[in-house]
């Protein structure tokens, strides 16, 4: 067999925008599936802005696996860290051990799209007879750089199947998750969807959004092209003012939203909600060929209810309105269960070069998967969906 050659690159910028998006999203030029956060622009936009770079704790290591052509037939996105920031994945615990026990967990590597819960391609092939292989050949090189950096791990997390499949055979520890998602079941409005709901949780929903839109609150869809600096500038300040609050910090920049506007404005909506012609809070999801994702928020006055409105209920309203499958919205949440999101099963994969730390988190895996399947089934039970009616089912 010939030897392939896979390249460890220090940035987007040095591979060009169409050979990574052959790998990363090959079937959008086909009008296929599009998923926006393994696109070249996105995450170009994130290391152009500074929001991912060395001093942030995030080095760009990505691999790129060259083809019989000389063009890149696989690439993957990746990371090498010094700490667990910015991942939704928690290793913390484990970082903490292995270092009480005397061992080193950083630097790591982080298979991923930083800071994103969402699941996609991390193992991202060129569409040829031999996809398969070149997957098995982007994982053993993460296992081999690791070890050449003196890396205590590898981490792929939000893994499409196949790629866990992958992952799997390799010997990875396979890891589960839960994320809430809402499933479009081909409703024609949202009164449609409301229908699928139990009559009490039926009537919670509408009274919740009437007393979120109480008191002159309007709500206005911006997208594409009708983007401005301006929206940019007021959403800014909402998503500084909540990820303060909640997180402590920001991990994005102002610069990293004029990017994106920049670059895959088609790809963004701004939900604002208005008081007095105001804008006095906002959510920015971006748009998949399948899904609509919801990813930041803020808000600068408080209103009983508007978070749910603007970030759950106006997601949901345009999903159906514009044909998509489902709504993705974040990480964790178990209050979006009664707004009729659904707990989806998330997946991610982990290469623990210690034979005694790896024994000791595959031990600890057996015990959080059984409890993660046993915690979505009694939620999914415990949805808002009538019993024994139409359901959306993730």
């Amino acid at each position: 067999m010939t030897e392939r050659a896979i390249t460890v690159i220090a940035g987007l910028d040095e591979i060009g925008r169409e050979d990574w998006d052959a790998c990363a999203n090959p079937q959008a030029a086909t009008g296929g599936r599009y998923d926006p956060f393994v696109s070249h622009d996105f995450l170009s936009a994130l290391e152009r802005s500074g929001c991912v770079a060395g001093e942030h704790g995030w080095l760009p290591q990505h691999l790129v696996l060259d083809g019989p052509d000389g063009r890149p037939a696989a690439v993957a996105p990746l990371y090498l860290k010094g700490h667990s920031y910015g991942e939704y994945v928690f290793d913390h615990a484990w970082a903490d051990a292995w270092q009480r026990a005397g061992g080193r967990y950083y630097p790591k590597l982080q298979m991923s799209v930083p800071f994103t819960p969402v699941t996609g391609g991390r193992l991202l092939v060129r569409p040829n007879p031999g996809a398969a292989e070149d997957r098995r050949l982007l994982a053993a090189a993460a296992v081999e750089l690791c070890r050449r950096l003196g890396a205590s791990s590898v981490h792929a997390t939000f893994l499409l199947p196949e790629d866990a499949e992958t992952f799997a055979e390799a010997g990875w520890l396979a890891r589960t998750d839960r994320q809430f998602h809402f499933v479009n079941a081909g409703y024609k409005s949202y009164d449609d969807f409301l229908a699928t709901l139990a009559s009490r949780k039926r009537k919670a929903l509408k009274k919740e959004r009437r007393e979120a839109l109480a008191d002159g609150i309007a709500i206005d869809w911006v997208g594409g092209r009708d983007i401005t600096e301006a929206h940019l500038d007021d959403f800014f300040e909402f998503y500084l003012d909540t990820s303060g609050r909640k997180w402590g910090r920001a991990y994005l920049n102002r610069r990293f939203f004029s990017l994106l506007a920049e670059t895959m404005a088609d790809k963004l909506l701004l939900v604002f909600a208005s008081r007095g012609g105001k804008r006095i809070a906002g959510a920015l999801n971006l748009i998949g060929s399948d899904a609509l994702y919801g990813r930041y928020w803020g808000a600068i006055e408080d209103q009983p209810f508007l978070h749910f409105e603007v970030c759950y209920h106006q997601a949901i309203d345009y999903a159906i309105a514009h044909g998509l499958e489902r709504v993705e919205a974040g990480a964790q949440g178990t209050h979006k269960l009664a707004r009729g999101y659904l707990p989806v099963e998330t997946r991610s994969a982990h290469f623990i070069a210690d034979a005694s730390l790896r024994r000791a988190v595959a031990d600890y895996l057996v015990h959080e998967r059984a409890h993660v399947a046993l915690e979505a089934e009694a939620l999914t039970q415990a949805g808002p969906y009538r019993r024994g009616g139409d359901t959306a089912t993730p």
